[in-house]
């Protein structure tokens, strides 16, 4: 028996403080799918590609990853003592069980598809600091979606433009403004400038119409300027802040979370970039685990998918995450691989479906999401016949209508907004 191999155990009871790691496995050509399992188990704790005399100390074993579970399809289960890792510290944990693994010869494809998360882990982290509730609360909206719009072109508008964008999408009933991915403090743009007219134009619309309104600013930048970026939203009196989350890094997150409780200030989690891991179904690291690890860590908000907008996601894996990200007992879902846990102290966050979506889609949103949802639109607002404001009217009648069970197009015959943005897109899915 090869090295590899010593570290698979089927019949390996794992511990409550055993964290539990779920791959799709894949081997390699000639390699078979225990020596595979095998492999990963012991690069990701105590062991290498050869003997080494100090893996079979007492001490040393005794933190050994060990394979105990190995299913035809591929699944496998790896259990990983908590010794392993460092307590509240992200990136320390995916670098055992998300390191080398994924380049390594024995295997053709490796997944990793969920955790398991030991409770001492678990406790160490801050989790959401004001999460789905804490949301609804900001902004006294608790019957019915949040409704966000991002000001598009994402770049290259002035901080006027993009303040008067916002103006005409919150007059028009959008609750949250959200900066894009790529907007930070760019020469046509600056941050101080944006959030100082963000906000004159929050308060202008505020009192016109008695309904909370925010932005989501985003503060994405290196550590060091993070704080300074932070503390301004928060002077101005903006409830939330946005990162994008991993190009930021867990590390830069984790900081985040820190000065977002120190300012009293949300956190609005971005998802950019996680395509790069999460779009091969047989190789990287599932966006269920992403969205896990970013409420462990302690986002309010987070993107997780529409089923029916402009990007990849079928409604099992959407409606999977969802549940995951908003659910206190994480149950197994047949039909998808995850594991069941218990989140008990662990605030739920809100999700935010978000790409692609125009007012003839919200109904569908509604079915499957219900009412605990930011719902944010960008083109479908803003490509409406006759601008963004009757966007975002149609928008809001939309949900109205998908809300009272009323079909979307009886609903326009008495609302001219809603009727125009069908004319142009119908109920058509985007993508």
């Amino acid at each position: 028996m090869g090295v590899y191999e010593n570290f698979v155990n089927l019949k390996y009871k794992p511990s409550k403080n055993d964290l539990i790691a779920l791959f799709y496995i894949e081997p390699n050509k000639g390699v078979t799918l225990k020596r595979a399992a095998g492999a990963i188990a012991a690069e990701s704790s105590v062991g290498t590609w050869s003997d080494n005399p100090m893996i079979h100390k007492k001490h040393v074993w005794k933190v050994a990853a060990r394979v105990f579970e190995i299913k035809k399809n591929g699944l496998v289960k790896i259990a990983y003592p908590i010794e392993n890792f460092e307590l509240e510290n992200m990136p320390q944990i995916y670098s055992g069980i998300a390191g080398n693994l994924f380049g390594m010869k024995a295997v053709k494809n490796v997944r990793l598809e969920d955790v398991k998360w030991p409770k001492r882990l678990l406790r160490s982290f801050r989790g959401p600091q004001f999460g789905l509730k804490g949301v609804q609360k900001i902004m006294k909206i608790t019957k019915r979606p949040i409704v966000g719009c991002v000001p598009k072109p994402k770049v290259g508008m002035t901080s006027k433009e993009q303040a008067k964008v916002a103006y005409e999408v919150w007059s028009g009933g959008v609750d949250l403004v959200k900066d894009d991915e790529n907007l930070t403090n760019q020469t046509f743009d600056r941050f101080d400038t944006r959030v100082k007219l963000y906000m004159k134009m929050r308060d202008k619309i505020e009192k016109e119409t008695g309904e909370i309104k925010a932005a989501l600013i985003n503060v994405t930048s290196p550590a060091q300027k993070l704080e300074k970026r932070i503390k301004t939203v928060a002077d101005y009196g903006n409830p939330f802040i946005m990162f994008d989350i991993l190009t930021m890094g867990w590390s830069a997150v984790q900081y985040g979370r820190e000065l977002a409780k120190d300012y009293g200030v949300a956190i609005h989690a971005h998802r950019a970039m996680h395509a790069a891991f999460t779009r091969n179904p047989k190789h990287g690291i599932s966006m269920l685990m992403i969205a896990e690890t970013a409420r462990v860590i302690g986002v309010d908000n987070l993107h997780v998918g529409t089923v029916v907008g402009k990007l990849e996601g079928n409604k099992t894996e959407v409606m999977t995450i969802t549940n995951h990200v908003r659910e206190t007992k994480l149950k197994a879902n047949p039909k998808y691989p995850c594991i069941e846990d218990d989140f008990t102290g662990v605030k739920p966050l809100m999700p935010v479906s978000s790409g692609g979506l125009h007012p003839g889609l919200l109904p569908d949103i509604v079915r499957m999401f219900g009412k605990d949802v930011v719902v944010q639109l960008g083109g479908g607002i803003h490509g409406h016949p006759r601008g963004s404001h009757a966007g975002a009217i149609a928008t809001r009648q939309s949900l109205y209508a998908a809300q009272h069970n009323i079909s979307l197009y009886e609903y326009a015959k008495t609302h001219r907004e809603l009727a125009e943005a069908l004319k142009k897109w119908g109920t058509k899915r985007t993508g």
